[in-house]
């Protein structure tokens, strides 16, 4: 699978004479709906999305008629749009310091857009997260934990976890505008790799 073309993945329709524009409606509601979470957290309602995507209630109701349908197509969509920037960040081809400073910029990236998916306040697949996801952010720290780049006394599970702490910092600070995104992935790719290289 080249999950550099992931597409974002919508809603099964079954009029598929209708599917190219049904995907762009789709997409511009999830769009609108990312920035809106982002922005005003769960206090946002269906009818803040659908201003901001341009669209009548009736339509956004046609495509997710709920709020939880809504999140789920949304942690979906956060979903793929990770694994493309990971797919991107050419992580097998760079060293070890430079894939994890590449995961914290795609991750904080993507985390501060989808800030609703980020808080765990709804949640993508977990088959899809572990294999389009984890798995490839996994195999950065095996590589550096066989390497000896990185401490060898903890597995790559629990690096991956306390990475995912530190980024969960990183998040909060672009959330609250203490940091720009780039100077917060930066930070806790700097945190992390100070604790988590070989002594």
């Amino acid at each position: 699978m080249n999950m550099s073309k992931l597409e974002p993945m919508m809603p099964d329709t079954a009029d598929t004479k209708v599917a190219p524009r049904f995907d762009r409606t789709a997409a511009a509601i999830l769009d609108a709906a990312a920035q809106v979470f982002s922005e005003q957290g769960t206090a946002a309602n269906l009818a803040d999305v659908a201003a901001a995507a341009g669209v009548s209630r009736a339509t956004l109701y046609r495509y997710y008629p709920n709020r939880e349908a809504l999140l789920k197509a949304l942690a979906a969509y956060a979903l793929t749009e990770l694994a493309n920037h990971l797919n991107d960040a050419g992580l097998e081809r760079a060293t070890v310091k430079e894939a994890i400073e590449r995961l914290a910029r795609a991750l904080v990236a993507v985390g501060d857009r989808y800030s609703v998916v980020a808080s765990g306040q709804c949640s993508p697949d977990e088959a899809d997260a572990e294999r389009l996801v984890r798995a490839p952010m996994r195999a950065v720290f095996e590589r550096g934990i066989a390497s000896g780049a990185l401490r060898q006394d903890l597995t790559a599970d629990v690096l991956l976890e306390l990475f995912g702490g530190t980024l969960s910092a990183a998040f909060k600070l672009t959330r609250n505008r203490q940091l720009g995104a780039e100077e917060a992935s930066a930070a806790a790719a700097a945190v992390f790799l100070d604790g988590a290289r070989a002594r």
